[in-house]
C-alpha cells in the first residue's frame, strides 16, 4: 500500500523547463557561449551546481560555477515572480485527492532551494507538504536515489511504499534506484526524455487516480 507520494517540481509541479531552457541559453549567450535546447535537454532533472559544472567543463568556460549560477538564479527569480502563470493542470486536484485519502505529499526537486520555495509561495501551495528536499541538499543530484531517500526519510516512511511523479530520465532513474515505484508525466515542454523505466505514463496529471497507485 502506498505510504507517500513524492513530486518533483519542474515539469510536474509548473511548467517551467521553457524558461530554464531561455533563461540558460541567455546566460550561455551572455557569458559568449551559445547553447541549443536540444543541447541543454540532456541535463533535464540534474542540480544548478552539478549542470553548470558539465557545460563549464565542456564549454571551456573561465567563469566558476559559483558566478555562473549567481548571475542564472537572480535572473530566473525575476523571470518567475514576473510571469502569469498557474501549476500544471490537474495538479491541485490530484494534491486534493492525495489529502482526502490521508497520503503525505513530498517535493524533491534538483532546483536551488530558493527557487523550490519561490515557486510554493507563488501558487499558494507550500502547506500542502509536509516535507521540501532540494537536490542540492544531498550528496548527489538525480539520477543519485539521494533527494528520494532524504524525502522518505522525513517523512518517515518506508521507500519502497512512495510513488514518485517525475517528467525527466534522470528523475525517473532517480526514483527507481531509490526503489520506489514511479508515474512518467509526459510534459512536451520538457523535451525529449525517456520516460520507459516509469511504472505508469501519462500524458495527463488527471489522469492519475488513486486506484492507479494501489496498483502499481
Amino acid at each position: 500500500m502506498i505510504e507517500a507520494f513524492i513530486f518533483d517540481m519542474d515539469g510536474v509541479i509548473i511548467d517551467s523547463e521553457p524558461m530554464h531552457f531561455e533563461v540558460d541559453r541567455k546566460v550561455m549567450e551572455y557569458y559568449g557561449y551559445p547553447i541549443t535546447q536540444e543541447k541543454l535537454e540532456g541535463y533535464v532533472g540534474m542540480t544548478n551546481p552539478e549542470l553548470w559544472k558539465a557545460i563549464r567543463e565542456e564549454f571551456g568556460m573561465a567563469q566558476t560555477v559559483e558566478e555562473i549560477i549567481e548571475y542564472q538564479l537572480g535572473h530566473k527569480i525575476e523571470v518567475l515572480r514576473a510571469a502569469e502563470m498557474q501549476p500544471i493542470e490537474g495538479i491541485r486536484e490530484l494534491l486534493a485527492e492525495l489529502k482526502k485519502g490521508n497520503i503525505p505529499r513530498a517535493v524533491a526537486s534538483s532546483s536551488p532551494p530558493v527557487f523550490i520555495e519561490a515557486v510554493l509561495e507563488k501558487f499558494g501551495l507550500r502547506n500542502e507538504f509536509q516535507v521540501v528536499v532540494s537536490g542540492e541538499q544531498v550528496p548527489k543530484g538525480k539520477p543519485a536515489p539521494d533527494v528520494f531517500l532524504r524525502a522518505a526519510e522525513q517523512l518517515g516512511v518506508d521507500p519502497a511504499r512512495c510513488v514518485v511523479l517525475e517528467d525527466s530520465k534522470h528523475g525517473i532513474d532517480a526514483a527507481k534506484a531509490a526503489g520506489m515505484c514511479c508515474i512518467g508525466f509526459v510534459n512536451p515542454n520538457s523535451g525529449n526524455q525517456d520516460l520507459s523505466r516509469a511504472n505508469l505514463i501519462v500524458n495527463r496529471i488527471g489522469d492519475i487516480k488513486l486506484s492507479d497507485l494501489a496498483e502499481i
